[in-house]
């Protein structure tokens, strides 16, 4: 695939695909931001660097986000299941490696 491609099949990705899936992309990132800054401020110790488990609570939260916008779409379950499970395992990493 050359870079003409690429900008092509993105471009029908973000106009035509993302967009008939997940509504309109403004509004979408609109309310992913207002989630994540939710989680940054009301974490244990809002200030601390992030940490591999807040990644994954904020694609928790991406993929919270994608439901408001599109209830129906499945992926977003299962993607957001996984967040969730990968979410669990690294807190419990970061806690032990912490004691």
């Amino acid at each position: 695939m050359n870079r003409d491609e690429i900008l092509q099949t993105a471009e029908n990705h973000i106009t035509v695909d993302r967009a008939a899936t997940h509504g309109d992309a403004e509004d979408s990132f609109q309310t992913i931001a207002d989630a994540w800054s939710w989680w940054l401020s009301n974490r244990s110790i809002p200030e601390s660097p992030l940490e591999a488990s807040d990644v994954a609570i904020m694609m928790s939260l991406f993929k919270i986000a994608r439901i408001a916008g599109n209830a129906q779409h499945e992926d977003n379950y299962i993607d957001l299941a996984g967040y969730a499970a990968l979410a669990g395992e690294i807190s419990t990493q970061e806690l032990e490696a912490q004691t």
